[in-house]
Parts: C-alpha cells; sequence; structure tokens
C-alpha cells in the first residue's frame, strides 16, 4: 500500500512482541515504570507456549504456586497485570520493525497495525508459533478458500462436508466442536481423518468423539493423504491411501488442518539485531539487544548461563523494564516496593487503607 494512504502510527509508550507467560509479566513489570504496553501474538489468544502446549498439564516451579495448569498461570497473570490497562492485538504477526530517525520504533504487522513505540519487547520465545501445514501438491492454492488452519468458531458450515485432518488432541477438539455446533451453523458432515484408528487425546475428548461416532455425528477416515483432486478451480476431495493399500477419495467442501504448531523465528531474523544460533544476544543488566531501546527476554534469548526457565524469564522481564525505564528517562531510578510505595499502589489500584 503507498505510505500515502497509510493512517498515522499510533503512538505508545511500549510494544511487547509475544504474550506468552513472560511477555504478559513484561507488561507488568512496565506498568510499575509507568509504562503502558501494547502486546501483540500471532496466537488468537493470549498464553503462547504455556498454553498452546501444556495448558492443562501441571507446572511445579512457579514461587507460591504449589501446583498450577498452563492454563491456570496465565489466567493468573492477566489478572494481575489488569491494572495497567494493556491493549492487546492477537492473531496479528508482526513483520517490520523500524528504527525512526527521530527516535522511536514502527511496529507493524501483517494485517495493517502500526504503532509507534518508544520501547520494544521481544517476548516471542522459540518463535512464533504457527500451524504445522500439510504439504500436498497443489493444496496451498486453497489456503484463502477450502483450506483452514485455523477456525474462530463463528464461520458458518453449514450445509458442508468438512473433513479435520489430525491424530492428536487439537484435531479431536476441531471434529468435535464442528460436529457439536448450533444447528445454524453445524456442517452437514464432519470427517476424522488421520493415517491409524488410534486418536492422541485427553480421555474425555476420546468419549465425547465415541459417543459422536456412535451416533454418526463424526464420520472416521483412515488412511495416508498423498494428494488431492481438483475441479474447476476447486478442491473437490482428498486422495488417501488406506491401511490395506487400496485407493480412497474423500470428498469435501473444507478442509481443516490440525496438526499442531511449529515455532518459527520469523522476521526477526531480519531486523538486524546480534544473533547466535538464531537467539537474541542481550546485556544481562538491561536484556537490550544490540540495538538500544529494543529489549529481549525469555526464550527468545541467549547469554551465559541461560536457562530455558518461566522463571528465568521473569527476572529477564523485571530487569528489561527497569532498564528500559532508565534509558528513556535518561537518568538512574530509585528503586521503589509494592509493600511501601504510595506510587507503586496507585498504579495497581491498591486501596491503601483496607486491610489485606
Amino acid at each position: 500500500m503507498p505510505a500515502a494512504h497509510l493512517a498515522p502510527p499510533q503512538s505508545v509508550d511500549a510494544v511487547v512482541i509475544g504474550a506468552g507467560p513472560v511477555g504478559l509479566w513484561q507488561v507488568f513489570q512496565l506498568g510499575l515504570q509507568g509504562l503502558t504496553a501494547h502486546v501483540i501474538d500471532v496466537l488468537p489468544n493470549i498464553g503462547g507456549q504455556c498454553t498452546e502446549l501444556y495448558g492443562d498439564k501441571p507446572i511445579y516451579d512457579i514461587p507460591s504456586l504449589k501446583v498450577c495448569t498452563g492454563d491456570e498461570l496465565v489466567q493468573r497473570l492477566r489478572a494481575q497485570i489488569e491494572p495497567f490497562g494493556a491493549s492487546f492485538h492477537l492473531d496479528q504477526q508482526v513483520d517490520a520493525l523500524q528504527v525512526l530517525a527521530e527516535g522511536g520504533f514502527l511496529v507493524g504487522t501483517a494485517q495493517g497495525l502500526r504503532l509507534r513505540a518508544r520501547a520494544v519487547f521481544i517476548a516471542s520465545g522459540v518463535g512464533a508459533f504457527m500451524p504445522r501445514t500439510l504439504k500436498l501438491p497443489g493444496l496451498a492454492a486453497h489456503e484463502s478458500s477450502q483450506v483452514q488452519y485455523r477456525w474462530d468458531g463463528a464461520t458458518c458450515l453449514a450445509g458442508q462436508h468438512v473433513v479435520v485432518h489430525g491424530g492428536d488432541e487439537p484435531a479431536v477438539q476441531q471434529a468435535i466442536a464442528c460436529a457439536t455446533a448450533p444447528e445454524a451453523l453445524r456442517p452437514a458432515s464432519v470427517t476424522l481423518q488421520h493415517r491409524r484408528d488410534v486418536f492422541d487425546a485427553a480421555p474425555a475428548l476420546l468419549g465425547q468423539l465415541q459417543a459422536l461416532r456412535a451416533t454418526g455425528r463424526i464420520q472416521v477416515a483412515i488412511g495416508m493423504a498423498g494428494g488431492i483432486v481438483e475441479d474447476g478451480g476447486r478442491l473437490q476431495a482428498l486422495e488417501l491411501t488406506t491401511p490395506d493399500g487400496s485407493a480412497l477419495r474423500l470428498p469435501m467442501d473444507l478442509l481443516m488442518v490440525r496438526l499442531g504448531l511449529v515455532p518459527r523465528l520469523g522476521p526477526i531474523a531480519d531486523w538486524g539485531l546480534q544473533l547466535e544460533r538464531k537467539q537474541l544476544v542481550v546485556d544481562t543488566a538491561t536484556f537490550r539487544t544490540s540495538v538500544p531501546g529494543i529489549h529481549a527476554v525469555g526464550d527468545a534469548v541467549t547469554y551465559p548461563g541461560k536457562r530455558k526457565l518461566i522463571l528465568s524469564g521473569f527476572h529477564e522481564a523485571t530487569l528489561a523494564a527497569f532498564g528500559a525505564a532508565e534509558w528513556l528517562a535518561g537518568a538512574k531510578l530509585p528503586l521503589e516496593y509494592t509493600t511501601s510505595s504510595a506510587r507503586l499502589q496507585g498504579l495497581l489500584g491498591v486501596d491503601a487503607s483496607a486491610p489485606y
């Protein structure tokens, strides 16, 4: 799009790239410094790897919490940052980060968001989690129409024959969601397609899948996907080789591919930041990258002694917030404590007169 047609970018204090636990804690620490954050994540929900890979699994090494699931941790962090009024831009891929001659940074996404930030914090983990694609000749041409890697739950599927490809929990969940959608949105048929009749999901989901199979609400097609059938530029069927070696054509109107997520470094590699083995090199006093004003924390960074733990990321985000605040102020800032600082308690919305 020509620059003349672009709306001026919104001026913000800070942009945090990544909405996992460390990115959320970065928002909290920036808030204590009086800096409001805009958070961008390629996923349609907050939580990052913590939610996507172990949302329902126990975590035992978060201070003061004997045990919590990934989802519980994310929700606790979300509640903790509420006083700071962060803005979230989800389902958006940051594809541009530019140092501005007049100061600050221009952050842009593939979806058209443009923010002018005083400081930037990269908390992207091991990379942006993108859907793992199904690689069949000619399939990519249908990704904008008949092939979906995500479903927002609101798109009307009524009257369509839907095939869900995959054998793990995301595929099982997707098939169940389609089969149990409100009647006005429900597909004409739902087929779960996998190379074998064994699915890896939580027992409750497998029980629900079995019940829907028994009533015919979900069909199961077993075989290796090897090709597609097209007619008039439209996707008509998926070609399978069944376990006994025979060929099968599975007719469909819509193919939902659910093969999980894979981390990709993506555009970060093109931003001119110092990298070492696809990780960002940082100064461990401030977690500044090779570009002043751009900080990085969590699994995105490397330094001697680095440990890829959520707890380590919390420490890094804390020092990054202090470092950025002092860089922006051009002076050393006093250390304050939430226990005794009226200023910090005011930012947190704490009523100092109320019993704790």
